[in-house]
């Protein structure tokens, strides 16, 4: 094989070279990024602190370097959050002087927009506010951190997803995508979600978060924490209705594969307490990380797909 430029730019014959997968899927991302902004007048990146939407927004900076990003962030609050993911998601936004909307599941159901569920959950109810943010503020595009390896209702996404006046989601009314050529037109009412991450897996993200070194939340790190057992999960105690009669809650050294609401995601048992680590952790994984991750996703058999529907991620 020849050596390549150091440049970068081409090898030493003058051909040029190929891009890693890495650097590939990079390109594909911020290429999504530049178009949303050419192409659409609102745009708004959804950003909670977990790891998918920290890759989403290092992404968007370096789209748009050195220039400030054209965009401002949202972030629906469940009032279930973690701390770490919380004190991250600030620390964050003052760090690169974003701007920053919140959409709080606690005020929807203070003015009984949405009514709290039995079980505690409530990422289910972030759909409600966040449609909510999306008319108030004229949203026209909405960046979502989603990858089609996560969930099979994910993997019908395309890369731009029209949805109606209700925040609603047709998979029958999915456009092509051929040559990556988006088609962002929608009617008036209607908005598109966009998902630049749509090709990475879990392995991609960790092996990307690694090439850049982003930080993380100490959280997706092994640590000591209280935790209990539901449903085949280690869940966190919280005041949303965790642990019951019978559940008794124990130490464990456990760590975060994704985070959401806490009365809804589960921590695994590991000793990764690094990012190289946890790559070798994920690559003798036999479960994705909703699957082994998730309550809310198993509500049903198209438990996400449902909420798709209704206008969420």
């Amino acid at each position: 094989m020849e050596p390549e430029n150091p440049s970068g730019d081409t090898c030493a014959s003058g051909r040029p070279r190929d891009l890693a997968h890495l650097e590939v899927l990079e390109s594909e991302a911020v290429h999504v990024f530049r178009e949303v902004a050419g192409e659409f007048e609102r745009p708004v990146l959804l950003f909670s602190g977990g790891k998918d939407s920290i890759v989403m927004l290092h992404l968007a900076l370096k789209a748009f370097a050195p220039a400030p990003l054209p965009f401002a962030l949202l972030h629906v609050d469940t009032g279930h959050n973690f701390p770490e993911v919380l004190a991250y998601r600030d620390r964050t936004v003052a760090g690169h002087g974003l701007r920053l909307h919140i959409a709080s599941v606690q005020e929807a159901i203070d003015t009984g927009r949405v009514r709290e569920r039995p079980d505690g959950t409530r990422n289910p109810l972030q759909t409600v506010p966040l449609l909510d943010a999306i008319t108030r503020h004229r949203f026209d595009a909405v960046f979502g951190g989603g990858r089609r390896d996560e969930e099979k209702a994910r993997a019908k996404e395309r890369v731009f997803s029209l949805r109606d006046e209700f925040g609603g989601w047709d998979p029958r009314r999915q456009r092509p995508e051929l040559w990556q050529l988006y088609n962002g037109r929608h009617a008036p009412g209607e908005h598109v979600r966009v998902f630049p991450l749509s090709n990475f897996t879990e392995l991609d993200v960790w092996q990307y978060i690694a090439r850049e070194k982003i930080e993380l939340p100490a959280i997706y790190f092994a640590h000591e924490r209280e935790v209990f057992a539901r449903n085949g999960m280690w869940l966190a105690p919280g005041t949303w209705g965790g642990p019951r009669d019978g559940e008794e809650s124990r130490i464990r050294t456990v760590r975060y594969r994704t985070v959401g609401d806490m009365s809804c995601t589960g921590a695994v048992d590991s000793h990764a307490t690094t990012v190289e680590e946890v790559i070798t952790e994920i690559t003798s994984s036999r479960l994705t990380e909703r699957g082994a991750t998730r309550a809310d996703d198993r509500l049903s058999e198209a438990a996400m797909e449902d909420r798709k529907r209704e206008g969420y991620f």
